[in-house]
C-alpha cells in the first residue's frame, strides 16, 4: 500500500460528522455513519474553509466532531490492555486525556489529502452492544482501502472505538507499542514519551502558523 493510500485511510478516521440531534443518532450502526460521513465531507469541502487562513478553523471543526462520535475513553483503556488496571484514577485520566489529545493531532493534518475520495458500505454486524460496519475507502486511482468501524451502543449513540485498515488494527498497533515500552522501561517513561510527542506537534504547529504570510 502506497504511503498516499494509507494517509487516506488514517485520514477515514476522522471522516465523521457535525449532525443535528434528529438524524444524527437516529437507525443502525451503519444509518449513524453513513449520516455522519456525509456531514463531515460538507465540511471539508466548504469553500469558506479552503480559504487561506482557514487551516485552523476547519482543523477545529474536524476535531471537535471527532469527539461527537469517537469513545476515546475506550480506545486508550484497550489500548492500554491489562497495563490499565494497576493504574490509579488520576493515571487513566492524565493517559486517556494525552492519548485523545495525540490521536486527534495526528490524524486530523490528513484532512488535507481529501479530494473526493468516497465511501462504500458493504455490510454491518451486530453482536450485543458492538456493532461493526464494514466499508471502503475507494481513491481516485482505484484502489479500494477496506476500513471496518468497531462500535459500542452507549446510550441512544454508536459511537467507534477501534478502526481497523486493510485488517491491521487502530488498537492492536498501539497495544503493541505501549506494551513494548511500558515492559521493557515504565508507564511513566511511555509518558514522558507521549507528552514528549505532544510538545512536538505543538511546536510544529506554532511554527505553520508564524510562518504563514
Amino acid at each position: 500500500m502506497t504511503l498516499f493510500a494509507r494517509a487516506l485511510a488514517l485520514f477515514a478516521l476522522l471522516l465523521v460528522p457535525l449532525a443535528g440531534p434528529d438524524r444524527a443518532w437516529a437507525g443502525a450502526p451503519t444509518d449513524q455513519l453513513r449520516a455522519q460521513i456525509d456531514r463531515a465531507v460538507k465540511i471539508l469541502e466548504d469553500p469558506e474553509l479552503k480559504k487561506d487562513g482557514r487551516q485552523k478553523d476547519r482543523r477545529g471543526a474536524v476535531r471537535q466532531v471527532a469527539n461527537d462520535i469517537f469513545d476515546f475513553s475506550e480506545t486508550a483503556k484497550r489500548s492500554l490492555a491489562r497495563h490499565w488496571t494497576p493504574r490509579t484514577q488520576a493515571e487513566r485520566d492524565e493517559f486517556v486525556g494525552l492519548f485523545t489529545d495525540l490521536l486527534e493531532r495526528s490524524y486530523i493534518s490528513k484532512i488535507e489529502l481529501y479530494g473526493g475520495e468516497k465511501i462504500q458500505y458493504v455490510g454491518e454486524a451486530i453482536e450485543g452492544e458492538g456493532a461493526v460496519v464494514r466499508t471502503k475507502l475507494l481513491t481516485k486511482q482505484g484502489t479500494e482501502i477496506p476500513i471496518d468501524y468497531r462500535m459500542l451502543h452507549r446510550g441512544d449513540k454508536w459511537l467507534v472505538y477501534d478502526v481497523v485498515i486493510e485488517g491491521v488494527s487502530l488498537i492492536s498497533n498501539y497495544r503493541t507499542q505501549f506494551n513494548k515500552i511500558i515492559t521493557t522501561s515504565s508507564f511513566q517513561v511511555l509518558m514522558k514519551k507521549m507528552k514528549t510527542k505532544q510538545d512536538e506537534f505543538i511546536g510544529e504547529e506554532k511554527h505553520k502558523r508564524t510562518s504563514q504570510p
